[in-house]
């Protein structure tokens, strides 16, 4: 249902997108009702995207694509925007980094990683955060997270690495059940060619020290081979780009994964987990 609100919320890219598409459907000589039939939607539901009281939702414009796009691809590509618009304001420029990196390397402190995530897991994390989110944007956030997971699948191949404190493990999110199904997915990633998964143990260290006692972070390398850090928590992201900082971060790393178990004593630990939770 559009709300009102929409409109002093919606992004410059959702205008853009609402003032194309009225001059390509007035340009082909449609009515709203007319344009609605063709692409599955009614009147109304055209009305409001026109209008920004509801913004077009991905389907929306894969089929606006294919009835008004006359060859120009702009609503395809305005898919890309539309998703960006979807996350939170500190992780926007990140997550344009993430999705081109050629390699990613993780280490996680309290929940799963987004990449990660089923959606059941997410819907439980992001719908029971503080402050409390209108079921529309937990929807938003939810399905912005997952299409996250397209960098698993990319060509050209990105290589991923998490390191995932045991604890993380133990942490029930939404009830068993859904750490059950995310478990099995965790599983399932780690025998993915392109991805390396370790879990760090409570008891990771000979001598009781603990190499990742400063918190979490992502390490990544862009396709111009430049190396970065993103860190973020409560809301505060940073993103480190100086070399000193970002090589002992990445030492830091290195220290913190050579704790943890290898790959293979990991995913069977996942896999024992998750036949604990049945």
């Amino acid at each position: 249902m559009a709300r009102m609100g929409n409109k002093s919320e919606a992004s410059g890219t959702a205008y853009l997108i609402a003032t194309l598409a009225k001059a390509l459907r007035e340009q082909q000589r449609l009515s709203q009702e007319e344009l609605g039939k063709k692409v599955g939607y009614t009147g109304s539901a055209i009305s409001a995207m026109e209008t920004c009281a509801q913004p077009a939702s991905d389907q929306m414009l894969v089929r606006l694509e294919e009835v008004i796009g006359a060859g120009l691809g702009v609503f395809e590509k305005a898919r890309e925007y539309v998703r960006l618009d979807k996350y939170p304001p500190q992780f926007k420029d990140y997550v344009v980094l993430e999705q081109r990196a050629l390699t990613l390397s993780t280490y996680v402190t309290f929940v799963v990683h987004g990449l990660f995530q089923t959606e059941a897991y997410a819907r439980a994390l992001i719908g029971g955060g503080y402050p409390p989110l209108r079921d529309e944007r937990v929807d938003e956030l939810v399905e912005a997270r997952l299409a996250r997971r397209a960098l698993f699948d990319r060509d050209p191949t990105a290589l991923i690495e998490l390191v995932i404190e045991e604890s993380v493990l133990r942490r029930v999110i939404g009830g068993r059940e859904v750490m059950h199904g995310q478990m099995l997915h965790l599983a399932e990633c780690a025998r993915r060619r392109n991805v390396t998964l370790q879990v760090l143990p409570m008891d990771c260290g000979l001598g009781g020290e603990h190499y990742g006692d400063r918190g979490e972070m992502t390490l990544l390398e862009t396709p111009e081979h430049d190396h970065l850090v993103y860190l973020e928590i409560q809301d505060e992201s940073i993103l480190v780009c100086d070399h000193a900082k970002v090589t002992t971060r990445a030492q830091r790393y290195a220290k913190i994964r050579s704790q943890a178990l290898s790959p293979r004593e990991s995913l069977g630990f996942i896999e024992q987990l998750a036949g604990e939770l049945l």
